[in-house]
């Protein structure tokens, strides 16, 4: 499969790219997680491809997803890609063609669920890591025991498929080692497409326990990332890292961390309270960040809420929060 390239905007694309409304200083509300919304929705989400699966079985559903976001006052919205990948289509009896056709109907879904408002919202193509494909929770861990030429392998057809649908920008996320981090921004190099670069971390560490400022300076000289920062983290350690990224990369920060909620892999349920804040989104503010939402279990009314917060406005999302997921998606 030959390198994709970007091809210029997308019918029914935002007027501006993404990258010049950051650089201007301005916030921008993202989702929230797409799987706790979709169970909410009523969909399982059971199978290894997770929110994935619904690309083949229930486009309609992730377009509901992605439209009460946008109706609780998101202006980005991420793709239902982040577990997608040619071996797990594969697995389903979905060949490589068709399999591309998923990873473009992703991008038109949110596309559509966003081109429903008369006001920008941009579409950010999920690139999920390697562990969130993998469906074993590796995505925690990352140091996975592949070379980052292997990384690049791996990720290369995912990023092309991707890049060739027209999305906005593509959201490396989620990603809990250096490692993956230096393959997905050499593949993302070849297709011309702005990024941003999204860790998974405890504490002031990446998931691999590699210290954040080393983390995000991979990002600090690479032009075609535009913002960098973390998701699918505790609340908490949300605030330190903002301004890490923000000291490390001299560039705008992203944010989305998870409700505070914990995943009992061995249960299979989530435990304990939420502890997002939307009341926290002043401060990220302050310390850099300009992509500001949220990931697992974060929904429709607290992205409302979020958006009120950072003076986006936006209803209260239709939906309400419920549902249990996992990382990313």
């Amino acid at each position: 499969m030959s390198p994709a390239r970007a091809q210029g905007p997308a019918a029914g694309a935002p007027s501006r790219p993404l990258g010049a409304v950051l650089a201007e200083g301005r916030a921008l509300v993202l989702d929230g997680g797409l799987s706790n919304q979709l169970e909410a929705q009523g969909c399982d989400l059971s199978d290894a491809l997770w929110s994935a699966r619904l690309l083949a079985d229930g486009p309609e559903q992730i377009e509901a997803a992605h439209a009460a976001y946008v109706r609780a006052g998101a202006r980005v919205l991420i793709t239902a890609s982040y577990q997608a990948d040619f071996e797990g289509f594969a697995r389903r009896g979905i060949g490589s063609a068709e399999a591309v056709g998923l990873f473009a109907r992703s991008v038109e879904l949110a596309r559509r669920a966003a081109g429903a408002v008369e006001r920008d919202v941009w579409v950010a193509a999920s690139v999920g890591p390697y562990g969130a494909v993998t469906a074993d929770g590796a995505e925690y861990r990352g140091r996975y025991g592949l070379t980052v030429r292997e990384l690049e392998r791996f990720h290369r057809p995912r990023v092309e498929a991707l890049a060739a649908a027209g999305p906005d920008v593509l959201a490396l996320e989620t990603v809990p080692d250096m490692d993956e981090a230096e393959a997905l921004l050499r593949v993302a190099g070849e297709c011309g497409l702005p990024v941003w670069l999204s860790y998974t971390v405890a504490g002031s560490r990446t998931r691999a326990g590699q210290p954040l400022d080393e983390a995000f300076a991979l990002a600090a000289g690479c032009g075609q990332v535009i913002a960098a920062g973390v998701n699918c983290c505790d609340p908490a350690d949300a605030d330190a890292a903002v301004r890490t990224a923000a000291e490390a990369t001299g560039k705008p920060v992203v944010v989305y961390p998870n409700s505070g909620e914990r995943w009992d892999a061995e249960a299979r349920r989530w435990a304990g309270g939420p502890t997002f804040d939307p009341g926290r989104a002043a401060a990220w503010r302050e310390a850099g960040a300009r992509l500001v939402g949220g990931c697992c279990r974060v929904g429709p009314a607290t992205i409302a809420e979020l958006a009120t917060a950072l003076g986006g406005g936006g209803g209260a999302g239709e939906g309400g929060e419920g549902g249990a997921g996992g990382a990313g998606g």
